[in-house]
């Protein structure tokens, strides 16, 4: 492995890909937790919310597990902020040129993302684990949405920041640097709503899943069981709501993004070599790109075309139009991500929607068969949410800037940062993330362990004294 520009690929990939699973998670757990602390803090009888309504009993349920996943949702925080270090470092180590072409642009967004993620949620979180009767309900009410808005603001200006390098605008080209034009332009960046939108309701996805399989884990160890329902009764709908909008409106439009800006992309991700107007939506296939066809494909015919353009007449470019320069580096590796993102997710729904319906009719809490596949779901939407990035980061290639800088160019010079020297700091940060991976499951695996606490006890009902005789 003597390239130092796959070597700086890969370490970035480890990284990147080590560190995201703890932003998904605290992302998609902050809305859960600013949902159940809401519920306790504003469900009282006396506050003007009758949709939020719920007994003393029942509101007590809500602030214990919303102080049981803060516990989860710290760990999550502090170990994304030490794994998200070694990326800072590795724009200005492994990706000097990139750094200095575009640093005048995405300098802006990431030094934002910081603010929201180490200054406001860090505060915030320190005031909700503070605990309620210190600070006092309304502040530590505040607090959870606060970590909510700043975990969700924080993924936003990622996103743009990843939006910029796939569909660059807001720009100005000054000598051979970008410096950032419009501001406004950069945040409402087309392409970042959608791929905004996507990427959160993964997130999500994540959080819903995670919270149902705890729940699911707790009736099936018969323990803690109020706890459990509680948790099936919010995961199990959001899961429903999330992975549907996770198909339609936000994939099918994020789809339509890559077909229309990035045509090499996307027909690396459906399989297409010859460009048409009916082509088929493929369920399963092998892309050869050495005799450039889709062999051992199965599909629906015309569903494709349809899909991207609402119609039966639009035309797809297919890779034999591109220059193979300008192919994705792996067309196998961007198709088989994007299938896997796409039939975890379906096969999430059908999971999601078969519980719903259980618990509809009330039947889903003694269903140890729904039980078990919610509780072995979870890890699976954190597979689908990778393959997803992956589709997204590999798809771009060859450029690291769409149709501005590509990526062989944006690496650090080889004298600089040698292969052998990327080498050695891969296998470090391997050693590393398997360490911190096996801290932080020994850390979650003694918080679930502990459990959410004594259930609130529920007061006798007041009985009438005898009538005297």
């Amino acid at each position: 492995m003597s390239d130092p520009v796959l070597v700086d690929r890969l370490q970035f990939a480890l990284t990147v890909t080590f560190h995201y699973l703890f932003p998904i998670t605290t992302m998609g757990l902050a809305l859960f937790i600013a949902w159940m602390k809401t519920v306790s803090y504003l469900g009282r009888e006396d506050r003007r919310f009758p949709l939020l309504r719920k007994t003393r009993v029942e509101r007590e349920e809500y602030e214990r597990a919303s102080v049981f996943w803060m516990k989860i949702f710290a760990v999550n925080f502090a170990f994304g902020v030490v794994t998200g270090i070694p990326l800072e470092f590795q724009f200005g180590t492994n990706w000097a040129k990139f750094s200095a072409f575009a640093g005048g642009v995405i300098g802006q967004t990431l030094a934002m993302e910081g603010v929201f993620a180490f200054f406001l949620e860090s505060a915030f979180l320190g005031i909700f684990l503070a605990g309620r009767e210190r600070v006092g309900e309304r502040l530590h009410w505040i607090s959870a949405v606060a970590l909510f808005f700043g975990s969700w603001v924080s993924g936003f200006m990622i996103i743009a920041t990843n939006a910029f390098m796939q569909h660059p605008v807001g720009y100005k080209l000054v000598g051979d640097k970008l410096e950032l034009g419009s501001f406004w332009d950069l945040l409402s960046n087309p392409w970042v709503i959608w791929q905004y939108m996507h990427n959160m309701s993964g997130a999500a996805i994540s959080g819903a899943f995670t919270v149902a399989a705890m729940g699911a884990y707790f009736l099936l160890s018969r323990r803690n069981e109020g706890f459990g329902r509680l948790m099936l009764k919010i995961g199990v709908p959001a899961a429903l709501f999330f992975t549907a909008i996770q198909i339609f409106p936000t994939g099918d439009r994020q789809a339509a993004n890559v077909a229309n800006h990035q045509p090499s992309t996307f027909a690396a991700m459906e399989g297409i070599f010859q460009s048409g107007t009916h082509q088929p939506l493929v369920i399963i296939g092998n892309p050869n790109t050495q005799t450039r066809e889709l062999e051992s494909d199965l599909g629906f015919p015309d569903a494709l075309t349809f899909l991207t353009y609402k119609r039966f007449t639009g035309n797809i470019t297919g890779l034999n139009q591109i220059p193979e320069r300008n192919w994705p580096d792996s067309v196998p590796l961007v198709y088989y991500a994007y299938h896997i993102m796409v039939g975890l997710g379906t096969i999430l729904l059908a999971i999601a929607a078969i519980a719903a319906l259980l618990l509809w009719r009330q039947k889903l809490f003694q269903s140890r068969a729904a039980l078990w596949a919610l509780l072995l779901a979870f890890p699976f939407t954190f597979i689908a949410n990778i393959a997803g990035w992956v589709t997204a980061e590999t798809g771009r290639q060859p450029w690291i800037v769409w149709g501005l800088q590509r990526t062989e160019h944006a690496a650090s010079s080889a004298s600089s940062v040698p292969s052998g020297t990327g080498i050695f700091t891969l296998l470090g940060f391997a050693g590393l993330y398997l360490f911190a991976g096996i801290l932080y499951l020994m850390l979650i695996v003694r918080i679930v362990n502990s459990g959410p606490g004594e259930e609130p006890e529920v007061p006798e009902p007041e009985t009438a004294a005898p009538e005297a005789a």
